[in-house]
């Protein structure tokens, strides 16, 4: 302490300065540097949230992202289908209309037939009747007598036949 004394320190203050010097740490350490540290701790965690956040939501935009993709993709393939499907019946419904009016031909075209072939018949009918007369009145201008009706329809059916 001699030592100390010879070079001009005083022991007493400097212990004194070395207790104040103490004090002030603490309370510094107790006032100032845990509430700096606090809010510097607060404020990573507040920013590390921020960035887990900002990580999680451009995650969820990526799956939103993908599954909007694919979700159109669906769609796209459903709309095709859709359209292959309608276009599938289209042209059955034109096989079928096709088919229709082919079978309606045949029926005009068969039923024309049966008027054709029963307007002939009637037409033979009315030409045999009427030759029938013809041949009656020429059979009885050259006989010069009426045989009667039975035997008329006799003969003009051996005649005609």
């Amino acid at each position: 302490m001699e030592l100390l004394s010879k070079l001009g320190i005083d022991v007493r203050l400097l212990i004194a300065q070395i207790v104040n010097f103490l004090i002030l740490l603490l309370i510094l350490w107790k006032f100032a540097y845990k509430p700096v540290l606090k809010m510097l701790n607060d404020r990573t965690k507040k920013i590390e949230k921020g960035l887990k956040d900002s990580e999680e939501a451009s995650k969820k935009l990526e799956e939103i992202t993908e599954k909007e993709k694919e979700v159109l993709v669906k769609a796209r393939k459903e709309a095709q289908e859709i359209i292959k499907k309608s276009e599938g019946e289209a042209k059955k419904n034109a096989e079928n209309i096709i088919v229709e009016a082919k079978e309606q031909n045949v029926k005009m075209i068969e039923e024309a037939k049966k008027s054709i072939e029963q307007e002939k018949v009637k037409m033979l009918t009315e030409v045999k009747s009427e030759i029938a007369g013809l041949v009656v009145s020429a059979t009885e201008k050259i006989i010069a007598e009426k045989m009667d009706s039975e035997k008329d329809k006799d003969l003009i059916n051996r005649a005609i036949k």
